[in-house]
């Protein structure tokens, strides 16, 4: 019973009989549609084919209008409780300056503590593609400085002429802070 796929109501079933159950969910056998959708009109509501493949097809005795309206009423609920993961890019260089990695650290702990994954990405140019040992020591240190706040989703490879890896939050508690919020609404 769900609104992906049309429902035929009334008088759209075009069947000779169906298995028939009314609104509060008894079972009342196996009769004729017109005798059916009678039974509905006399109590004011509508019937409602919920099972069209089987054999004779099910039909129910129900308000559509309320059974739609609650439908909704249920997916809108279900997606607002799914949370969607975003996924932050910090980019490096294997030649990065300490203070420079440590405000990039910085920048990786933010979007950690919003609840963010964080892909961290060290360019190679040229020839530095010969010294990937100084990416992963870059990457490193990354992970020697993030400490527990971060957990490597997925450790350091090379995609081409960089190096790749995929941070999730840690085991430390994840909170928004008042700063984040502030951003966030001054973003709206």
């Amino acid at each position: 019973m769900s609104t992906t796929r049309p429902l035929r109501v009334n008088e759209r079933i075009r069947v000779p009989e169906v298995r028939l159950i009314d609104e509060t969910g008894h079972h009342l056998g196996i009769i004729r549609t017109e005798e059916a959708l009678r039974l509905a009109r006399e109590r004011g509501l509508d019937l409602v084919e919920v099972q069209p493949n089987a054999s004779p097809p099910v039909c129910r005795i129900m308000d559509y209008g309320k059974y739609r309206y609650e439908e909704s009423r249920r997916e809108r609920e279900s997606r607002k409780r799914q949370k969607t993961i975003e996924v932050k890019e910090i980019r490096l260089r294997p030649r990065i300056d300490t203070h420079d990695l440590e405000t990039k650290v910085r920048q990786i702990q933010q979007f950690l503590t919003d609840g963010a994954k964080v892909k961290v990405t060290v360019l190679f140019r040229g020839r530095e593609i010969v010294y990937q040992d100084l990416g992963e020591r870059v990457l490193q240190r990354v992970i020697d400085l993030l400490g527990p706040r971060a957990v490597v989703e997925q450790p350091p490879h090379a995609e081409g002429r960089t190096l790749v890896m995929f941070l999730a939050p840690g085991h430390v508690e994840v909170t928004r802070t008042a700063s984040s919020e502030e951003r966030e609404a001054e973003g709206q």
